[in-house]
């Protein structure tokens, strides 16, 4: 059944679409340096953004428009179970103010644009180097799908049908990427993250009190996971401490893995500015309690939904009026567009400076740099944009989980190095190998689940299958430097410089 055209909320939603889309193309002349000239200057913004612009573009990128459809989903459809995303943004900081600072004195002093920069620099392997593009290119494919499948539910929402919005939508935000590179998402942040934390705000205090308060909102949710048994509810079953645990702490360590928030760590103009950042950044991790509040909110509005990613779109759809709805939905898809572009330019630069430049041009010059990786930033859309089209959207859910696994794999090669030259570049060549491929086997063998199980003394464990792949990762990676070390001595042992 078509569901109704949403004429108000489509008004408010277009008009704030088109407002991102003129600070998209206006970006360009945003902060000095023309765009065109280097991969650091459409790719990196000009190394130049201080506290407040990579604070929201931080949170921008990290926190997606899948990020509010997906975590009230889960918390809707599992109850307690779904906040593993919040100790894992509280892990995180911490991790980042320790180690980020460093890597960006590293790629600041010599210029580096990726993480696959660093690891050969560190290591001078070009096959760890390629290691480590190929798979923060792989694992950064389906997260970009996923921002569609985000976008999708807000404009499903307001009754339109069809793929044509979603690719014009995405038409739109490659142009003004191509045009303006980073300094266009680090622009929009600002808007997008504003009207997030007003549209989360207004909605912790508005729904509550239309559906009886706090306590009602939690009885409600309680009785929809005793009706539907299993591993739900409002408390963690003791089976599932485990996997939790494990599950919070490898997204942690995965988190600043990826192209796109590495992106903005190089992007920042000083290692104080992203010291200061994880200490604002924590303020997301509140927001984001707050945001999976709402799969709580759905079940005390009585919201059926034929998935759980519609949960959001129909509850504030049904509870407010529809001007606010509308904005509600641009806010969100607003959220899909920040990461997308950022996502886009962090593998397009690693394919410039890792495959292109090493492989195909080893003589090519800054702008023609900038070129590829603008072309390369297109076509990583447009396979994002087919991937959503032609596939279910089960194979992004299970190719981002996945994805999320192996860019955990990078972990050893790009932070060890910040500290010790001890391990060998082959060994962690080996040891990723192995993460890589006994996580994605035991993940399919799983049914592409996160999480396995392992039977020991007549007790079941579960736990995150990407955790136990680093876990192996690192065994082997020691086990080799070792061994190599053994079998022939190397002569450098020097320490990573950490000042």
């Amino acid at each position: 059944m078509p569901v109704e055209l949403e004429w108000v909320a489509l008004s408010v939603f277009i008009f704030f679409f088109v407002l991102v889309t003129v600070m998209g193309f206006l970006a360009a002349r945003w902060k000095s340096g023309p765009v065109n000239a280097d991969l650091d200057e459409w790719g990196l913004g000009g190394r130049q953004f201080g506290t407040w612009i990579t604070w929201f573009l931080v949170g921008g990128d990290f926190y997606t428009a899948y990020t509010v459809i997906a975590v009230p989903a889960l918390v809707y459809a599992v109850g307690a179970y779904g906040f593993f995303a919040l100790p894992y943004t509280i892990i995180v900081y911490p991790f980042v103010f320790a180690v980020m600072p460093l890597l960006w004195k590293a790629a600041h002093a010599k210029g580096y644009v990726t993480a696959a920069d660093v690891v050969h620099g560190t290591y001078n392997s070009r096959a760890l180097e390629l290691a480590v593009a190929v798979t923060g290119i792989v694992a950064t494919m389906p997260y970009i799908a996923l921002q569609l499948v985000g976008m999708g539910a807000v404009i499903k929402a307001m009754g339109l049908s069809g793929e044509l919005p979603i690719v014009a939508a995405f038409i739109i935000l490659a142009l003004y990427t191509y045009s303006s590179g980073l300094r266009a998402p680090a622009l929009i942040a600002f808007v997008k993250d504003t009207m997030i934390y007003i549209v989360v705000l207004v909605a912790v205090v508005i729904v509550p009190a239309k559906l009886g308060g706090y306590g009602a909102v939690f009885a409600a949710a309680g009785d929809a996971f005793a009706v539907k048994g299993g591993a739900t509810g409002l408390i963690l079953k003791d089976s599932q401490m485990l996997a939790y645990a494990t599950l919070a702490l490898g997204s942690a360590f995965a988190a600043f893995m990826y192209p796109h928030t590495l992106t903005g760590v190089f992007a920042s103009k000083s290692a104080d500015t992203i010291r200061k950042n994880a200490i604002l950044l924590p303020a997301y991790t509140l927001l984001l309690g707050l945001i999976a509040l709402l799969g709580y909110m759905a079940h005390a509005a009585h919201i059926q939904v034929a998935s759980p990613n519609d949960v959001v779109p129909m509850l504030f759809k049904t509870l407010f009026p529809s001007w606010f709805a509308g904005f509600a939905f641009s806010a969100i898809a607003i959220g899909a567009l920040v990461p997308a572009a950022v996502m886009s330019i962090g593998a397009a630069n690693l394919f410039t400076r890792n495959v292109w430049k090493t492989y195909l041009d080893p003589t090519i010059s800054h702008a023609g740099e900038a070129s590829v990786a603008k072309i390369t930033s297109l076509i990583v859309k447009v396979g994002a944009l087919a991937f959503t089209l032609f596939l279910p959207v089960q194979y992004a859910l299970d190719l981002q989980l996945l994805g999320g696994l192996w860019i955990l794999q990078t972990f050893p090669a790009l932070v060890f190095g910040i500290y010790t030259r001890w391990f060998r570049a082959e060994s962690l060549l080996i040891g990723w190998a192995a993460g890589i491929a006994w996580g994605s086997w035991t993940a399919w063998s799983n049914g592409l689940k996160p999480l396995a199980s392992v039977s020991l003394g007549g007790a079941t464990y579960t736990f995150y299958v990407g955790l136990g792949a680093l876990i192996l990762n690192i065994v082997v990676a020691v086990i080799a430097t070792a061994l190599l070390a053994w079998i022939s001595p190397a002569t450098d042992r020097r320490v990573a410089v950490r000042s």
